[in-house]
């Protein structure tokens, strides 16, 4: 990199190829990861309990 200038030109130019995303497609994207994070906390909520109730319900038979 013997030239900090021309370093500088390229990146614009490789920064100008790029596609980037609208607005709405942004925000549909954003939607899907949110509800994709709120199933899986609510899956992952349901197992846990499930599991807990097992485990419980083994270990009181000891009891």
């Amino acid at each position: 990199m013997a030239n900090p200038f021309q370093f500088i030109q390229e990146v614009r130019a490789e920064a100008d190829k790029v596609t980037w995303p609208t607005r709405r497609e942004t925000l549909i994207t954003t939607g899907l990861v949110i509800l994709m994070v709120l199933f899986a906390a609510l899956f992952f909520v349901a197992v846990d309990q499930g599991l807990r109730f097992f485990v419980t319900l083994i270990l009181s038979i000891g009891h």
